[in-house]
């Protein structure tokens, strides 16, 4: 098969295309034909040098940790799939690629009305923004701030909170405000005077704050939320700890992205896909990704 590999950590165009051996579906996995892989800012930390919890470095890796297509192979004792079944899923690492393989319990079907480069990029970002909103209590008639609130994680995270009663300030660069606005959120600018901006939309003041932005919004949380235990953090780990907030990691499960799934089909959830790349053009999605402030989702268009 082919996929997008690198042999040595480095900048983007360490990336580049490959012939690798097929892999196999062993007892309870099955083999996924990618139709889509979703691209994430963590698939750039890797490609860079960061290794994943749980994993071990071996190269030629294929970085990628969502995806969607064909179910092509089943392993035995897997009674819930068959082939021809259209899903998406996820597991670490190796989803840059024409085949992948998964346990069947990371995997859940695909709504025939679903494109596949939003299946593609539906788990990583979903799951991460559930994971931490739930984390930090969110809930019917919290007023919530999430900041970088017009990115992968950030427009998912705005809708949940939205769906779950909450009101939501987001933070964005000036451009994203109408898409923010069209989401449900009340937006709000970066920079200087951030605080002072966001206590002029709440008068009533700010409950939790989610930061996918950076220190400096981990920092601005704690000025507008008063118990720090509801301010979360899945990107500023470096100060976390300083701050007194939680950091967050996501926790994936079948469960939570079939509930993401029923979402999106009752019409509570959408993801934005800003841009979709070939496989064989996998360096210039992580260039996408690193340029930052991007909204919603970067795809890779693995299969037809």
């Amino acid at each position: 098969m082919r996929a997008a590999v690198f042999s040595t950590p480095g900048p983007p165009e360490v990336l580049q295309v490959a012939e690798v051996d097929d892999p196999q579906a062993g007892p309870g996995e099955v083999r996924v034909r990618v139709r889509a892989a979703g691209v994430q800012p963590v698939d750039a930390g890797v490609r860079t040098g960061f290794v994943l919890p749980g994993t071990v470095p071996s190269y030629p890796q294929a970085p990628g940790n969502e995806f969607a297509g064909v179910v092509d192979q089943v392993g035995e004792g897997v009674t819930a799939f068959s082939v021809g079944d259209e899903v998406l899923g996820y597991r670490l690492l190796s989803c840059y690629a024409e085949l992948v393989v998964a346990p069947a319990d990371q995997i859940v079907a695909k709504p025939a009305d679903m494109p596949w480069e939003v299946a593609g990029g539906l788990s990583g970002p979903g799951q991460t923004a559930y994971t931490a909103l739930r984390a930090i209590g969110v809930g019917q008639g919290d007023t919530v701030v999430v900041h970088g609130a017009a990115g992968g994680v950030g427009t998912i995270a705005v809708q949940l909170a939205r769906a779950w009663g909450a009101t939501v300030i987001g933070t964005a660069s000036e451009r994203n405000h109408d898409y923010l606005r069209a989401l449900g959120a009340i937006p709000v600018s970066y920079g200087d005077g951030l605080v002072d901006r966001v206590r002029a939309v709440a008068p009533n003041g700010v409950d939790a704050a989610l930061d996918g932005a950076g220190a400096e919004a981990a920092r601005a949380s704690v000025e507008l939320v008063a118990d720090r235990s509801r301010i979360g953090t899945i990107v500023a780990f470096d100060v976390a700890e300083e701050l007194g907030v939680r950091a967050i990691r996501s926790q994936r499960s079948a469960a939570r992205l079939a509930e993401l799934v029923e979402l999106y089909e009752n019409g509570q959830l959408r993801v934005h896909v800003r841009r979709t790349y070939p496989l064989d053009q996998a360096a210039d999605a992580h260039r996408e990704i690193e340029k930052g402030h991007g909204r919603g989702k970067v795809v890779l268009v693995v299969g037809r």
